[in-house]
């Protein structure tokens, strides 16, 4: 009798005991043993065990740890099958894929068995999702007529910030300790412009009369004079003070970092200096440790943090979404500022969703009726296309320019995380997180928005074949595939 073959013999599954990864991960977030539990849906006893590696890491612990703590999930040890079913899972829950999806068992015995195919998935899905943002990308400067020049240089600048993750740690540990040298930026009196005048000799100076077109800030390097519109709230003059000091005192380390960028024109050169000392103007007045600390402890209440800091309801939303800090990462936001017109006038996430790279955002984002109701905190639990949900909260601005002969400058901010960290965001407090019905279905913009059942759509997306039915008329005249 013919000796029958031998079941193939699985790899034996590597025990992962990574508890103290598990402790720091917590601490560097300031997270409890009760409120890192409640996320990862674990008893506090469970946790504990693991953190005292007396339980090792389990295949649904760590896709949990990946899940809800995705920008921070590569500092912990997980093995390559686990890795590769969480990019596998990832590649077969993407809702623009037209197939029935697979089911986390289905998926981890094909990891197992055929881990050569699973990879060639992700990767597949990893070129695809790459091939659509280039079309996109393509689509988008078409329509804005901007191909045929290539980036304008305020494109290439906002780009180099995007690529940086909005976190310049050269500059910010820089800024963070001037403001330990001078007291702290939001130190009673006004040790900005004392350091200003003691030690670079800088005579401080405002306008004798609101008059149209005149400039924020001059400043006359060969009299050492710095001119400041006398129109502006005390916020914006103070972050003006700051831009000018940083630009003094960190002259060669923005000349630096900026000369090493590759952009393509001097005017995007200048226009990255620029940004940079407004970068380090932004770390001077809310110096990092002590702004990542306080935004925690208040549960990022933007209000309470802008009065502790002296700072502008928009200064600490943009400042927000720059904690990416190695190994004492904030919560990861995405921060926008949008004008009356719908257009994104300055944008960055530090979580999985990303915006339209021209035009304006999608209409039913909270933000355009927050621009419309100035000084009103709108909340909004929204769900983007691939079916994360995230926690918005966005406020109308108004900036005064002390002339009825100069129109006030109205826009809004959004600032938002995904809901793995509405715990930790007091916006989300009034919000049913879980609800079937109770997230508004969002996208980035229509022309990247592959939604079709959106009833505010006002162009088909990129790279669909239209369909149109004479004799069938819905609010969208058109379908799409």
């Amino acid at each position: 009798m013919a000796t029958p073959p031998s079941a193939p013999v699985l790899p034996t599954r590597r025990r992962i005991f990574a508890g103290h990864q598990v402790r720091d991960l917590r601490r560097r977030l300031s997270l409890s043993q009760a409120a890192m539990a409640q996320r990862l849906n674990l008893s506090i006893s469970y946790l504990s065990q693991i953190e005292n590696d007396d339980r090792p890491l389990t295949g649904p612990v760590l896709l949990s740890l990946a899940r809800v703590f995705p920008q921070q999930w590569g500092d912990l040890d997980a093995s390559d099958e686990e890795t590769l079913l969480i990019e596998a899972m990832d590649a077969a829950a993407d809702p623009t894929v037209p197939q029935a999806g697979l089911d986390e068992e289905a998926l981890r015995r094909g990891v197992r068995q055929q881990p050569l195919l699973a990879r060639r998935m992700v990767a597949l899905h990893t070129a695809y999702l790459r091939a659509q943002d280039q079309l996109r990308v393509l689509d988008d400067r078409i329509e804005t007529g901007s191909a045929a020049g290539g980036a304008l240089p305020w494109e290439e600048v906002r780009d180099w910030f995007q690529a940086e993750g909005n976190y310049v740690d050269a500059i910010d540990r820089d800024a963070e300790r001037i403001a330990g040298e001078i007291g702290g930026a939001g130190a009673a009196g006004d040790p900005i412009a004392e350091r200003l005048a003691h030690d670079h000799g800088v005579t401080i100076r405002t306008q004798a009369e609101a008059t149209s077109g005149a400039p924020l800030r001059a400043y006359d390097a060969a009299d050492h004079t710095l001119t400041i519109d006398r129109a502006l709230p005390p916020e914006s003059v103070r972050f003006l003070l700051a831009h000018q000091l940083m630009r003094l005192e960190m002259a060669d380390t923005i000349a630096d970092i900026a000369g090493a960028a590759p952009l393509k024109s001097d005017a995007a050169q200048k226009l990255l200096s620029v940004g940079l000392a407004n970068y380090a103007a932004g770390a001077l007045l809310m110096p990092y440790a002590r702004f990542r600390q306080s935004a925690r402890a208040l549960r990022h209440d933007i209000d309470q943090i802008r009065q502790q800091f002296g700072v502008s309801f928009e200064q600490a939303c943009h400042r927000l979404s720059t904690l990416q800090r190695a190994g004492s990462g904030g919560v990861p936001f995405f921060f926008a500022r949008v004008d009356m017109a719908g257009n994104i006038t300055k944008r960055h996430s530090a979580t999985r969703l990303q915006f339209a790279r021209f035009g304006g955002a999608c209409p039913l984002w909270n933000v355009h009726e927050a621009a419309a109701i100035p000084d009103r905190i709108l909340i909004q639990l929204a769900e983007a296309p691939d079916g994360i949900r995230y926690v918005l909260m966005a406020k109308g601005l108004v900036k005064p320019t002390g002339s009825y002969h100069r129109p006030a400058r109205r826009y809004a901010v959004v600032l938002g995380c995904e809901v793995a960290h509405a715990g930790d965001y007091i916006y989300a407090d009034q919000l049913d997180l879980t609800g079937t019905h109770s997230a508004t279905p969002i996208g980035t913009s229509c022309r990247i928005c592959p939604r079709g059942d959106c009833e505010q759509r006002a162009f088909p997306p990129a790279g669909r074949t239209i369909e149109v039915d004479p004799d069938r008329r819905t609010v969208v005249p058109y379908a799409f595939r």
